[in-house]
């Protein structure tokens, strides 16, 4: 009888714990979550969960693998948990506990692919990987776009393509949305600006990236677009203006830059009705209030708990469908995701969700603002352009939107947290920050 092989186990370890498998599941991971619209319009939402799922278990597996060199400690943010937790609980009152629970473990699925990347590559790695795959995913958008509007002169119904490229748009990409096509070719724009300032692509090849995503984000035409890429736009400005000042100035200069933001969003507020009319948004602004006019009574119903986790609303449970029915629309959120936290989780949820976010911004803009590589830009770029993103829709919630989120908060809890101080002699410190590939 033949011995059993014991290199099996030792070599499938190995090769979970090896760089060019970590790279493989990160870029697999986002074209994933970036591509899931298309995913399940061609193959499904079976196929979709499926992917996700097996995602999900070779993430335990590398999690597991890497065991040595991985601080418990350190895993998880505890504002991430905390959020994790209270939507768990909130199944309980939950008018569909059975959805509810399909939800949250949609919920905990992507958090665990972010906590796995955020684990197995540094900053730069997955910029590089996210680089990748977006350029692929704007290309690809680009193709249908002119396949649609210009070679068939068709729709392509079945991706939610409405052929619109002859006319310069609105163009919805391989995103089902326009406002999904803005957001991603945003967030597109900051990790190829990161990518060529750091060098990690060729010059042509970034600066061609630029240009595509700029040039899908503007004829998406979407409303959004404008509003985000002018926030981004002056985070990225004032991080410049941090980093370049000598490191004395830094403090005093940061307390200035957070009293001026302060006082231009009192500004914005207040002219709010004439920069809505210069920007021709008052149509789609109108909707919109009417939208969380509805969502706000619904909300002092349940103001603390809320009516339970379901991210995108399912079709047929109150409050959601009731408000579907009164304004005649087929919505699949708040367009809002303050709005849409404070009606699923209540006041609480909504305190965790802004903690997540904003500790990780603070933590991430001090990082940024001290060391030297231009790629720790990346994260507070990111989330600046998710709050401002949350503002008109709730495409933090779910998907890509909540991967990148939960990622920022795990990165950006790697270099700022209390358990840094506390796990400082851990094996997590120089076995991760180092990680080859």
């Amino acid at each position: 009888m033949a011995a059993p092989d014991a290199s099996a186990p030792a070599g499938a370890a190995a090769l979970l714990r090896s760089a060019d498998f970590a790279r493989a599941y990160t870029l697999t991971v986002f074209a994933a979550m970036f591509g899931s619209h298309l995913i399940e319009r061609l193959a499904g939402r079976v196929t979709l969960v499926t992917i996700v799922t097996a995602l999900c278990l070779l993430g335990v597996s590398i999690l597991l693998s890497r065991r040595g060199e991985i601080s418990l400690v350190r895993l998880v943010p505890s504002s991430l948990l905390l959020l994790c937790a209270w939507a768990f609980a909130s199944i309980f009152w939950s008018t569909d506990a059975g959805t509810s629970l399909l939800r949250w473990l949609a919920m905990i699925g992507v958090a665990l692919l972010a906590v796995t990347i955020g684990h197995i590559r540094d900053t730069l790695q997955t910029v590089r990987a996210l680089g990748d795959v977006l350029r692929a995913a704007l290309v690809l958008s680009l193709v249908l776009e002119i396949l649609s509007g210009i070679l068939l002169d068709t729709p392509l119904r079945f991706l939610g393509i409405q052929g619109n490229l002859a006319a310069w748009g609105p163009i919805q990409g391989i995103f089902g949305t326009r406002n999904s096509l803005g957001i991603v070719a945003v967030v597109a724009l900051i990790t190829f600006a990161v990518e060529l300032r750091t060098l990690s692509v060729r010059p042509a090849v970034g600066i061609g990236s630029i240009v595509l995503a700029a040039g899908l984000a503007l004829l998406s035409a979407s409303p959004t677009v404008l509003v985000l890429s002018t926030g981004v736009g002056v985070a990225g400005g004032a991080l410049a203006l941090v980093r370049a000042a000598p490191i004395a100035r830094r403090s005093a200069l940061q307390w200035m830059l957070a009293g001026a933001v302060t006082a231009s969003a009192i500004a914005l507020y207040a002219q709010r009705s004439a920069i809505i009319t210069t920007t021709g948004a008052a149509d789609d602004l109108a909707l919109r209030t009417d939208l969380w006019t509805l969502a706000q009574y619904y909300i002092r119903l349940k103001p603390v708990q809320g009516w339970g986790w379901f991210g995108a609303w399912p079709a047929a449970e109150p409050p959601f469908a009731t408000i579907n029915i009164l304004l005649e629309e087929a919505h699949r959120s708040a367009l809002n995701a303050y709005v849409d936290v404070l009606l699923q989780l209540g006041w609480a949820g909504a305190l965790l969700l802004c903690i997540v976010g904003g500790a990780a911004l603070v933590r991430s803009w001090l990082d940024a603002s001290q060391r030297r590589s231009t790629v720790y830009a990346w994260t507070p770029l990111v989330l600046v352009a998710l709050a401002v993103t949350s503002l008109f829709e709730s495409y933090v919630l779910t998907g890509a939107g909540w991967l990148l989120l939960a990622l920022a908060a795990v990165r950006a809890g790697q270099s700022r947290s209390w358990r840094r101080r506390l796990d400082a002699a851990g094996p997590g410190e120089a076995g991760l920050q180092h990680a080859p590939g």
